[in-house]
């Protein structure tokens, strides 16, 4: 069966089965790409039209919609959002975190992390490799209000035996821009 999609696909001297972009690999797996051209063009565009994400990409709006769909569906899209600039909420400083704990096990780090989720002032929390079981960011208004989430939020979160903690000056690149 012949679709529009197949006969763009021709024209642009790529022949694609309609729906190999709904087998999905392993997770992680790499994309085609058409695959990651759209996820490019969305991450700098998040409410770009099908129409546009098609003109972008070389497809028709329609073909765009159903690669997206299936982007969606296999978790590699995994929402959309506004970014808002944290200085208009008050959150003017930037703070990263190194955390280490009392110890690795399993229970310690699933109760570190499941504490770590219900915090909304920590904006990123990653697990490292190294000296460091932990790096979380923060977004604070300022010094008092770190003192205030430290004393009362990061202290007590479970397992930590140790906080290090360093604040950004100056915000030079924190999401990449479209120009770059």
């Amino acid at each position: 069966m012949s679709t529009n999609r197949d006969k763009k696909d021709k024209k642009q001297g790529e022949v694609r089965d309609v729906f190999d972009f709904h087998a999905q690999e392993p997770e992680g797996a790499p994309l085609d790409e058409l695959d990651a051209a759209i996820l490019r063009h969305l991450t700098r565009h998040g409410r770009a039209t099908n129409y546009e994400v098609g003109e972008a990409v070389g497809l028709s709006a329609s073909a765009a919609s159903r690669r997206i769909q299936a982007l969606e569906a296999s978790g590699a899209i995994r929402g959309y959002r506004a970014r808002i600039d944290d200085r208009f909420l008050g959150k003017r400083r930037t703070a990263y975190i190194r955390v280490t704990l009392e110890r690795q096990s399993a229970t310690v780090l699933e109760a570190f992390e499941t504490a770590v989720r219900r915090c909304p002032e920590i904006v990123h929390c990653h697990l490292m490799a190294g000296q460091y079981d932990y790096m979380l960011v923060v977004r604070v208004a300022g010094i008092d209000d770190y003192g205030r989430l430290h004393q009362t939020v990061l202290s007590r979160l479970p397992g930590v035996t140790r906080l290090e903690t360093s604040f950004a000056l100056r915000d030079v690149l924190s999401e990449r821009d479209e120009s770059l």
